[in-house]
């Protein structure tokens, strides 16, 4: 890139970082009660944890907005690697049917080990990698088509949702706790219930961006890939590990959010091309604001009644899917 491409890169994703910063701090002060810049200051300055606003601030705004940027950065960063491992631009942890996976697997934690956490982040994994491994063996037989990769999906998807749907019969009490989860909603999420998937999803990133020149190679073709000396099989299920664990985290604290890995991609190549290299950094970015503007819109616009971000952002996300379908029918994400 010449200096006047760097520049511009340069200025945009600086912008990028100032709104998400100003996101998080609309986050903090908007809700069904709402703090104003001065108590906010206050608060944080005199170290208040006693006061009505303080008790909102720490214990459910502050979660609340660090669960919005992990899952924005999780989500953006895994759709991009699974984009690239599969050369398929309609890739997404939903639309493959990982997040079913990885639910399905937390409600089955919620079954056996309800009071665990860890085993929670630990089962949403193994239900996200088990899901890629599935996508990726029929990725493999259906080369000539990859609308049947998001077809297969959808299928493996909706046997998910039947197992899901079956648990909550069994036990009631799972019942009353997995609307919000199903969904995909910020409420309710704590500081210790982001400890592990805090952990995993910023290794996971770290690890992407070490990693995005082997995606970009990657992306060349499994052919034009090996030529180059870069071993393809292994590279692929490394890149389906870490997707699926960053996924899988997200869906252990968040539910079921939808879109944010198959909006975000887009819009990146759009703005900084398909070098992942930038493209990992800012989708991470990009991500974030999406998922704590969709959090936002959906806190105040009926305030004191919420909607679940996973509402706004399906709402969102589902013409644009439509759009992408009609028009690219899955084509590969470097063409």
């Amino acid at each position: 890139m010449n200096n006047s491409s760097v520049n511009k890169t340069g200025f945009i994703i600086g912008l990028l970082v100032l709104g998400m910063l100003f996101l998080m701090m609309l986050g903090l002060v908007f809700g069904s009660v709402n703090i104003s810049a001065k108590d906010l200051i206050q608060i944080i300055a005199q170290r208040d944890k006693t006061s009505k606003y303080a008790v909102i601030l720490w214990n459910i705004r502050l979660p609340r907005v660090l669960a919005g940027v992990l899952a924005g950065c999780g989500l953006g960063c895994a759709g991009v690697l699974l984009q690239g491992v599969l050369n398929n631009s309609l890739a997404s942890p939903n639309t493959i049917g990982v997040n079913s996976g990885a639910g399905f697997f937390v409600m089955l934690s919620m079954l056996l080990l309800p009071q665990n956490l860890f085993a929670k982040s630990l089962m949403a994994f193994i239900g996200a990698f088990v899901t890629s491994v599935l996508i990726l063996v029929l990725a493999y037989f259906a080369e000539k088509s990859r609308i049947t990769i998001v077809l297969a999906g959808i299928t493996i998807s909706s046997f998910l949702s039947a197992g899901m749907n079956l648990m909550k019969i069994i036990d009631t009490d799972i019942t009353i706790n997995s609307t919000q989860f199903l969904i995909g909603s910020m409420a309710g999420v704590t500081m210790k219930s982001l400890y592990y998937p805090a952990v995993g999803i910023i290794l996971g990133i770290a690890l992407s961006i070490v990693l995005s020149k082997a995606l970009n190679i990657l992306a060349l073709g499994d052919g034009v890939a090996s030529s180059l000396g870069l071993r393809v099989n292994l590279y692929r299920v490394i890149f389906l590990l870490i997707s699926s664990m960053m996924a899988g985290l997200v869906v252990s604290f968040a539910g079921l959010i939808g879109f944010v890995g198959l909006i975000v991609p887009h819009i990146c190549r759009y703005l900084f091309g398909h070098d992942s290299r930038l493209l990992i950094p800012t989708s991470c970015l990009m991500g974030a604001i999406l998922v704590l503007l969709s959090d936002l819109i959906g806190r105040v616009l009926f305030a004191p009644f919420e909607l679940p971000v996973g509402i706004i952002l399906s709402l969102a996300g589902g013409p644009f899917f439509l759009y992408l379908l009609m028009k690219k029918g899955g084509r590969r994400v470097n063409a």
